[in-house]
């Protein structure tokens, strides 16, 4: 198994109307992810992107459903990045958790700033390197984050039975690291506004 991520870029008038479209085709496009072997197949949508994520069972089955994708789309985007040309930049794949009743999702969208690709993948090689190749229980799982034309995509099933109110300390730290990241990238969902003062929208699941 793979885990393939994919962009597509709509134009920015068509928001709605691709949503719209998306929501009515979701069925179809789960039916077609199964019959094609993507497992856990799932779209996100933030501005004028849609983030697409899966897991491969053979290969090219995620390019044969981003095309079915490009269909329903009916003309109204393009693939941006297409299926395995995306750069993982970061993993922390944990104990995943087969019935995702069990996780909740959390998926954000950055631009990094140019020239700050391989700062970014050096600091999260750096989170990688402490964890020492210890397996983690949660409370991420199944978590990666993807690189190309200029955006980071990630994916991350959060496992619920870890929620907790934040420490002082955990606050501090998540304060510290977010915003040494805003010296090299730029939010385009909510995920630390209540860091940085500054308002962006939340992510939507279409699919």
């Amino acid at each position: 198994m793979e885990r393939r991520a994919f962009i597509v870029r709509i134009p920015e008038n068509r928001r709605k109307s691709v949503d719209d479209r998306l929501k009515s085709a979701c069925k179809s496009l789960l039916d077609a992810a199964e019959r094609l072997g993507v497992g856990n197949f799932s779209v996100w949508g933030v501005a004028d992107l849609l983030l697409c994520y899966g897991e491969e069972s053979r290969d090219g089955a995620a390019g044969a459903l981003a095309a079915e994708l490009m269909d329903a789309l009916d003309g109204a985007g393009e693939l941006l990045c297409a299926p395995g040309t995306m750069r993982l930049m970061y993993h922390d794949i944990g104990v995943v958790r087969a019935d995702k009743s069990l996780i909740r999702h959390r998926v954000f969208m950055t631009k990094l700033k140019p020239g700050c690709e391989e700062e970014y993948k050096r600091r999260h090689d750096g989170l990688i390197e402490a964890r020492g190749g210890k397996i983690s229980e949660g409370p991420d799982s199944n978590f990666t984050i993807w690189y190309g034309a200029g955006y980071i995509f990630g994916y991350d099933e959060k496992v619920k039975s870890f929620d907790h109110e934040p420490t002082e300390a955990e606050k501090a730290a998540d304060i510290a690291w977010e915003t040494r990241q805003l010296e090299i990238m730029d939010w385009l969902t909510d995920d630390v506004d209540w860091i940085s003062g500054e308002r962006h929208e939340p992510i939507r699941r279409l699919v």
